[in-house]
Formats: structure tokens, sequence, C-alpha cells
């Protein structure tokens, strides 16, 4: 018998493939297919895995909007967004970007919350694939990309946002993390602190990573030895961070100063110093801004990203491709900026050197 393999055309996987693939593939008709796909009853087991293995060979993904009526261009007028977590108000801000320059196309938006999670990464796709969404714009939660790849050859334009895609080449739109890092340790070096403690996210996501390696490369240029007590990750939420915080200050050499790399850790950060009272005495850069940091006592200082460009020129990069745009992938990277409030110019014990 000749194997599902075998009998899939090239040409249909340039395309999005139809019902009417896979049951030339399968070797049934167009009505078994739907019932097999529908879960209808009367279909042999038998014929029910071959149409299933015709499916999954074709990567065919059932049309949700078939019944609908179809525009003259084919499209449905709706992006795909995978965000890494709504409870995160950096990708809400995201999103919020991404929505407006929808809008204006006349475009919707049809968003997925992650939660970090990498299988929540796949299901999503394969879910608003099923309706037939325009184009993706992902922030990459799992390892390795490479199976959007099926999308994207049948025309399916895709962009990456907050980290870099791996095993796809597409545009992406990032921060400046290790920039931005190391300008938090090198300001909080300047106000004379050289025990810096770091708190940093899961280490399976690319940011959190990153920020570290700006926090390391920076200690190393100041002739600072990193002290792995004083380093810290797999830091998720503000729970978790207070914790933390509460065992550092603890410690027979404490932290003088913390740099939390994240907004839900920086939040944490600020509890467990009030807490202890210890608010006015240790020096705090926080990275990524935190609502009402401002009216914080001290106020926080912060490195700030610009989720509102990010998501915007993530939008207009879809949006270019969706009317033509052929040029290569590339990569857009949006600097951060200090933000000085108070906490973090909380004088250390090492009298800062003049500039």
């Amino acid at each position: 018998m000749t194997s599902v393999s075998d009998e899939s055309s090239p040409s249909v996987r340039q395309r999005r493939p139809t019902m009417r693939d896979v049951a030339r593939v399968a070797g049934v008709g167009i009505k078994t297919v739907s019932r097999v796909i529908n879960g209808e009853p009367n279909v042999s087991p038998a014929t029910a895995e071959r149409v299933n293995r015709a499916a999954a060979d074709l990567h065919y993904e059932p049309d949700l909007q078939a019944g609908n009526l179809r525009r003259s261009d084919g499209r449905s007028r709706t992006l795909g967004l995978l965000v890494s977590s709504v409870a995160n108000p950096f990708a809400a801000q995201v999103h919020r970007a991404i929505e407006r320059v929808a809008t204006e196309y006349g475009y919707a938006v049809l968003a997925a919350s992650l939660e970090d999670d990498p299988a929540a990464e796949l299901r999503a796709v394969t879910a608003l694939a099923r309706r037939r969404v325009d184009g993706f714009i992902v922030t990459p939660v799992r390892d390795d990309q490479s199976y959007l790849r099926v999308h994207v050859d049948r025309g399916t334009p895709l962009v990456c946002v907050d980290r870099t895609p791996h095993g796809i080449e597409t545009d992406s739109v990032v921060t400046g993390n290790v920039d931005g890092a190391r300008d938090a340790v090198r300001h909080l070096v300047s106000y004379g602190h050289r025990r810096i403690a770091f708190l940093g996210d899961l280490e399976r996501i690319e940011t959190a990573r990153l920020r570290r390696e700006g926090y390391l490369t920076e200690l190393a240029t100041a002739g600072i030895d990193a002290d792995p007590a004083l380093m810290v990750l797999g830091l998720h939420d503000d729970a978790s961070a207070t914790a933390v915080v509460r065992t550092l200050l603890a410690l027979p050499d404490p932290p003088t100063a913390i740099f939390s790399s994240q907004n839900l850790i920086t939040i944490g950060t600020i509890r467990a110093l009030q807490q202890l009272g210890r608010e006015q005495d240790i020096a705090l850069v926080g990275f990524d801004d935190v609502e009402t940091g401002d009216l914080m006592k001290p106020a926080v200082t912060t490195i700030a990203q610009d989720p509102d460009r990010i998501g915007r020129l993530a939008a207009e990069r879809l949006f270019a491709h969706l009317e033509g745009d052929t040029s290569p992938a590339r990569q857009v990277v949006v600097p951060t900026r200090l933000i000085v409030r108070g906490s973090g110019e909380i004088p250390g014990p090492v009298r800062p050197v003049p500039a």
C-alpha cells in the first residue's frame, strides 16, 4: 500500500491544504473526510485512521470559517497574537499597541496568553491557524520555532516579538536586554555598590539569560567578582521574589543593592524591602517600569522598555509583509532608557568615584 507521505504533492505543501487534498491522499470522499474531522459516527476505524494520517501529513487544519462568506482576496482580516503572559503588564502593553495598528488596517487581533508554557505555544498556533488568521505575531516560548515554517511557506507572514526565534529566519522586534542590564549595574556601581544582587526570571526564558549576561559583563568591567550567592534565577512572580529578597538580606554579607530584572520581580522586591524597613538603605534598580513606581518612597529607578514602540514596530512589519514586502528577515532592537527616581541612587558603602 502506498504511504500517505508518498501521496502528498509538493504543490500542496506550498499552500494551505483543503479537505479535498486530504480526501485525495486518503483515497476517500470529501464527505468521509468531513465526518472524520467533525467526529461524526458511521466511519470505520481503519478509514478514520487513514484520514487522520493524511491530515497530519499535509498539516491540514480545519477551516472554522468555511461556512462564512469569504472575501474576494481570501483574507480573514484577523491576526494571531501570542503573548508570554497576560499577568505581565509589559505583554499587555505590547498587545494594546499591536491592536491599535491592526485597527488602522481594519483587522481584528485574536490573542492567546502562553503563560510561558512551551507546550501552549504550539497549541495556540494550531488553534489560530484553524481560524485562518492572515499572519502571526509570536512571543517565542519554546526552544525551537521551526514548526512555524509550514505556515510561512504557505504565505502566512510571521513576526516575533520580545524574544528571538530559533530554527526559522523571520523578522523580530526585541529590547536591548544586555545593554539595559549593563546600564543598571553601572548605575549602582557609580553610587558605591559592590555587593549587587541579581534577581532573574526562569532561566529557559531568553530575556532572563540576556539580562544576567549584561549583569555579569558589567560587573567584570567594573572589576567586581560575581558572587553566586547573590544571583538567583527561576523567579516568575512577585511572591517568590519577596521570599528570596528576605533570604538574601539575612546573609552574613548581604547585598547593598539589588538589580531586579523583571517587573513582577521588582514588585516582590519592593514588598520585601518595605516589610523589613530597608527601602531607604538598600538600593534598587528594576528592569522594566512598574505601575505607580513613581509614587513609592523612594520612587523606583528603572531600566524602562518601550512596549508601545515594540508592539507598533512588530505590527507594522507584519502588515508590510501582508502588502507584499519580501525583504530579508531582520531584527529590530529597541533600546532601553534609565529612569532615575531615587531607589537606585541610595549610596553604597564605597565612596563613589567622581565622574
